[in-house]
């Protein structure tokens, strides 16, 4: 646990292929997985600046309380998913810190330690988020999420689920995230 953000709440894998990640994760006996082919994103910053919004795929299961992302980027926009592909293969690319009101001060810490965002922005109607990298430790990724707009809700249902889950459906298709729901319905 971090004095400063709190406990880990996810550890996000970087893939080529999504699906199969899916089913080697689900032989473990971790799921159900929650797919979305497309996340919706609608903000993208790349280093800095605006950007090309990638297309991603994201699926998430509970391992206990840790929360596995799995994410498939479909197009070659700039992020740091393709980038750590393209350096390091598929890999456990960064473990996120959650915060419901403290997003601000969590990033200004960050920065004020030398780190910077080498990208985010918004998906959907839900909370901000950002993957911070620094210089000198280039495979300590860190990515800050907001928890409002419904996806401290949607986090915690896929926590549920996986409670009680039999093995049984293993992969369930998210059309549009909980927190794009609400925004377009004004909820």
């Amino acid at each position: 646990m971090s004095q400063k953000f709190g406990g880990v709440r996810q550890i996000g894998y970087v893939v080529r292929d999504i699906k199969a990640a899916m089913a080697h994760w689900t032989n473990l006996g971790v799921g159900p997985w929650f797919y979305m082919e497309d996340v919706g994103t609608r903000e993208f910053r790349y280093f800095g600046e605006n950007s090309r919004i990638p297309k991603l795929s994201i699926a998430l299961a509970n391992s206990g309380d840790v929360q596995i992302e799995l994410i498939q980027q479909r197009d070659d926009a700039p992020s740091l998913y393709n980038d750590s592909l393209k350096r390091n293969g598929e890999i456990a690319q960064h473990v996120a810190y959650w915060t419901d009101d403290r997003y601000d001060e969590i990033v200004a810490t960050l920065l004020g330690q030398g780190y910077v965002e080498g990208h985010g922005g918004r998906m959907g109607g839900a909370g901000r988020f950002g993957y911070f990298v620094h210089p000198e430790f280039p495979s300590g990724m860190f990515e800050i999420s907001e928890m409002i707009g419904g996806k401290a809700q949607y986090f915690e249902a896929v926590r549920q689920a996986a409670l009680t889950w039999d093995g049984s459906d293993p992969v369930r298709i998210v059309e549009i995230p909980p927190a794009a729901a609400q925004a377009s319905t004004g909820g």
